[in-house]
């Protein structure tokens, strides 16, 4: 099976080809540029290197969230115009555990991205024998509330670019508790995205049935709501 990934989720953007499990190539952006800009170049010019067409594609997959709402919009919309021109399925993944996937760690692990407005979204996943199970579902929460639903538990592995505004945080709250992931291994990677979408064929689907994963209303929609409630006060 020949599978092309993308992730717009967050601040940097990836796409990932990969065939039987095996990664042919990855490209990896994190600029100024928008991802409506970069994303489908970086998986065209994975094709043109492998010389295969767009038709030659088994199976689209998307990171659908959590995260940017803009990034994650970008993204579903290219994976459902490549799987309308190929006709072919589409694979929906999880951000979170896209980015649980990429680490070898075994134990608990959290990833963190940050949510804005004082929150992260992450969930808790355990990596036994080389096999990763979830243990909670995408949570949207503050920081703290998350770290106290953590309890006691003797060593829990932070990664995630949440990390780069949360890194001291977690670690004043659970000091060597805390096990944070080096810089240059916390980016969602689309390659984490190409094995998933391999191994989990529950994930597949219609392109007209792919949807965003939100954990909560876009900000334009909170804010609308905010201001109906302050109307109606």
């Amino acid at each position: 099976m020949t599978v092309l990934a993308i992730d717009t989720s967050s601040a940097a953007c990836s796409a990932a080809l990969s065939r039987d499990g095996k990664i042919l190539g990855e490209n990896l952006i994190n600029a100024r540029l928008t991802h409506s800009q970069t994303i489908l170049p970086a998986a065209e010019e994975l094709l043109e290197r492998e010389d295969l067409r767009v038709s030659d594609v088994d199976l689209f997959a998307v990171v659908a969230g959590p995260g940017s709402f803009t990034g994650v919009r970008i993204g579903v919309c290219a994976v459902k115009a490549l799987c309308l021109a190929a006709d072919r399925p589409c694979a929906r993944i999880d951000a979170l555990e896209a980015i649980a996937e990429g680490t070898s760690f075994e134990g608990f692990i959290s990833p963190i991205l940050d949510a804005r407005r004082g929150q992260v979204y992450t969930a808790l996943f355990e990596r036994k024998g080389g096999r990763l199970n979830r243990l909670t579902e995408d949570r949207a929460l503050p920081l703290t509330e998350w770290i106290g639903e953590l309890g006691d538990r003797d060593r829990v592995y932070f990664t995630g670019d949440g990390l780069n505004t949360y890194e001291n945080d977690l670690m004043a709250a659970m000091g060597e508790r805390a096990l944070i992931a080096p810089m240059q291994i916390r980016l969602l990677r689309a390659s984490a995205a190409c094995f998933l979408a391999e191994k989990r064929p529950e994930t597949h689907m219609d392109a007209a049935l792919l949807t965003p994963l939100y954990l909560r209303l876009p900000q334009a929609e909170r804010e609308r709501n905010e201001r109906l409630t302050r109307q109606k006060l």
